[in-house]
């Protein structure tokens, strides 16, 4: 009976009481998205990165390869991979340098060729990774041919670590006539290998003794999550599960953090449709401050009967390992706001800051800077590309520009797409470099009653600059005007001054209008100054000080003067300017000589100078016939003459002596009109007739022109043109004394 009776507790206790065990359930959505991918996987997507990124950026630094396994047991070095510059063209111009972690006694380069081996042994364990800086230099020179470049060599995991008990041994206590599948005792063993890569750390749980009383979940050594850095703050990291072999009420779970390093970063709530725990970020993550995380959950019944407390625990607990995966993030600023203070008169190219960004990931990429343009338009500003210092691009100006809001960029030089920014407020501090000046035009006037002292005008001054101590300004005669009689100034000492006569009894009629220069200083260092005038006019007034009228009254219009007449005023002096022009023009071009066309026949028309006939189409002027053929002209019809002119051949020919007898008529015309010609004084300085063999200066027969013939002291005589040869005869049967009749032409 005792032993029915004990079967029957049994029954019931496997009945009523519960059993708690994990199962590592993990959430699949969640490893689809945040799950840990393989170091193959890895590798092809930074490779796949690598060659998208070259595609669309110049690289100054090409990595081939970044993994090494681990525990090589080879007799020569391992290699590692290779370092090549674009500026190499591979005569050995360009020297490699390896610096950084493990350079020199862990990895050796090649300084001519650029191929990294490894001379010692590598354990991921001990070491997962190394970070290294490469350089290019010139041989010859030693001068950087590229920027130092940094890069990492991680050591790619193989299964050389067996799993390990570190708490163990263990021991555990159960109850008798406990249910089967009572939890008993929760052991864990932990892999030094890596446990984001294949197998090498997943451990199986199996019992080498103890068997049939006894089994163990080969599953369930703990929980392994990863999750992104980047990951916001409520996302889901994964899902744990306690079973329970109730039903109902009896089954349901509550799930708790009890202990763990990540108790503060991550949260659990429980899914009540399907009892599991959902742990989620509670706070942002960062992998360069923290990697892994562990976690200690607790699920337990919240339904319990008091008369089965003693059938307990109803509870169970688990571990949780979170690893945090590094995410490529921009570069950040230290501090993120930058304010500066520059005078404004600074020399271009001062540095006025130097802004730092750094790169948050491990890798620490090298950190390019640059100005967002849209911040900067008028380009004054510039930053160095490497230094991050600030500097002046244009003269600065406060009375153009007092504030300057620019915005920074930082770029990773190997992922220009990862680019953080930073705001950057520049006051441009003022300097003394205007002087002060009048605001407006003064004009004061002066009554010529005025008595000495008397105030006739108060001024002020503005200046463009802004000192911290406010403006003040001194007023005083200029030097050129400091023993000035008639006026004087007198500096109110609030950045005004008043200007008083210095005597009485002003005349119109003597002067009418006084111009007196005023010096205005600044307090600046330094003093800067300028000259303004005030106008003063002398105005006749009553006893009481009134102004009954000015000198300047005369030359003003009235003010009650109506649009309309104004507008007829407008309109007689429009008139009388063109008619002005038009006077003008017909005396210029009465005036304009008469100008030789080099195509003409050799024969000269020979035109009076103030004949103001039709041009070409003015047949009545001259017929040219006479001269063509003069005797054809002497013989024909009689000649044509003018209609509104009278001939004057016969006015002149008592001038000219009648030396030829043949051709008379065109002789005596040409004559008189060389003697019209000699005789008029204000006759243009040319003649009609052509200058004949002009032989310049040094000449015997020197100029022949007769311009200057009336003013000569002597008698003019010209026979000796008849011993100059047959060119001359012309001229000396013109000029000369004729010895008997001979032919013109």
């Amino acid at each position: 009976m005792r032993t029915s009776g004990r079967m029957s507790n049994a029954k019931n206790w496997l009945g009523l009481g519960m059993s708690l065990y994990f199962w590592g359930l993990m959430d699949l959505t969640t490893t689809v998205l945040s799950g840990t991918p393989t170091p193959q996987d890895k590798l092809e997507a930074l490779l796949s990165d690598k060659s998208q990124s070259h595609l669309r950026t110049k690289r100054s630094w090409v990595w081939n390869q970044f993994f090494v396994l681990e525990e090589y047991t080879g007799t020569d070095p391992l290699y590692v991979g290779k370092l090549h510059s674009d500026m190499d063209r591979g005569d050995g111009s360009i020297k490699y340098i390896l610096s950084g972690e493990g350079a020199g006694f862990v990895f050796t380069i090649d300084d001519t060729t650029g191929d990294i081996h490894a001379i010692q042994r590598l354990d991921r364990e001990e070491r997962a990774q190394y970070t290294l800086r490469a350089q290019a230099l010139d041989r010859r020179t030693g001068r950087p041919m590229e920027p130092e470049s940094e890069f990492i060599i991680k050591i790619q995991d193989i299964n050389d670590n067996e799993p390990k008990f570190l708490d163990g041994p263990y021991v555990a206590t159960v109850p008798e006539m406990s249910p089967v599948g009572t939890s008993v005792i929760q052991v864990t063993a932990t892999d030094a290998d890596d446990p984001t890569y294949g197998n090498s750390a997943r451990v199986v749980y199996s019992i080498l003794q103890g068997q049939p009383y006894f089994s163990v979940d080969s599953k369930t050594e703990h929980y392994q999550m990863s999750v992104l850095e980047s990951a916001p703050v409520s996302s889901t990291v994964g899902r744990v599960f306690a079973k329970d072999l109730d039903e109902g009420i009896n089954a349901e779970m509550k799930y708790t953090i009890v202990d763990g390093d990540g108790a503060d970063t991550f949260d659990i709530n429980t899914d009540p449709n399907f009892q599991v725990g959902i742990i989620t970020v509670k706070k942002p993550l960062s992998f360069e401050s923290k990697k892994t995380y562990t976690l200690k959950v607790e699920g337990a019944n919240p339904h319990l009967e008091m008369r089965f407390l003693n059938l307990g625990p109803f509870q169970d607990t688990t571990t949780v390992h979170i690893s945090v995966e590094d995410v490529d993030e921009p570069p950040v600023f230290e501090p993120d706001f930058y304010f500066v203070e520059v005078p404004e008169d600074v020399a271009i190219g001062t540095t006025i800051q130097i802004v730092s960004a750094k790169d948050p990931d491990v890798t620490n990429n090298s950190i390019r800077y640059s100005i967002d343009r849209s911040s900067d338009p008028g380009r004054f500003f510039y930053v160095d590309i490497t230094t991050g210092a600030l500097m002046t691009a244009r003269p600065l100006d406060r009375e153009e520009f007092s504030w300057h809001n620019i915005t920074i960029l930082a770029m990773e030089m190997n992922n220009p797409s990862q680019m953080g920014s930073v705001s950057v407020t520049i006051e441009v501090l003022d300097v003394n470099d205007n002087a002060p000046e009048f605001p407006r035009f003064y004009e004061a006037s002066v009554c010529e009653n005025a008595k000495a002292g008397q105030l006739i005008q108060t001024v002020s001054a503005v200046d463009q600059d802004d000192p911290h101590n406010g403006q003040h300004f001194y007023y005083s005669l200029a030097p050129e005007a400091a023993n000035n009689p008639n006026f004087t100034v007198r500096d109110n000492q609030d950045n005004t001054a008043r200007i008083l006569t210095r005597r009485s009894g002003f005349r119109q009629q003597e002067q009418s209008t006084f111009y007196l220069p005023i010096l205005i200083a600044d307090s600046g260092q330094p003093v800067l100054s300028s000259t303004g005038t005030l106008t003063i006019q002398v105005c006749s007034c009553d006893d009481d000080g009134h102004v009954l009228s000015c000198s300047s009254e005369g030359y003003m219009l009235p003010v009650s003067l109506s649009r309309g007449a104004l507008i007829a005023i407008l309109a007689c002096i429009f008139v009388l300017l063109v008619l002005v022009l038009l006077i003008l023009s017909m005396r210029r071009h009465r005036k304009q000589p008469y100008i030789i066309d080099d195509d003409e026949n050799i024969h000269e028309n020979i035109v009076r100078y103030d004949d103001e006939g039709g041009g070409e189409e003015d047949t009545e002027a001259f017929d040219i016939a006479a001269l063509w053929n003069p005797r054809e002209a002497q013989a024909g019809a009689a000649p044509k003459t003018r209609q509104d002119m009278l001939p004057e051949i016969e006015s002149l020919s008592r001038y000219v002596p009648q030396t030829c007898a043949v051709n008379s008529t065109v002789h005596s015309y040409v004559l008189a009109k060389l003697y019209e010609a000699d005789m008029d004084l204000w006759a243009p300085p040319f003649d009609s007739l052509q200058t004949y063999m002009f032989e310049g200066d040094g000449s015997v027969a020197g100029s022949l022109s007769s311009l200057q013939s009336v003013t000569s002291d002597s008698e003019q005589s010209f026979d000796f043109l008849t011993d100059w040869g047959p060119r001359f005869r012309k001229l000396a049967e013109l000029y000369g004394a004729s010895e008997g009749p001979s032919p013109l032409w």
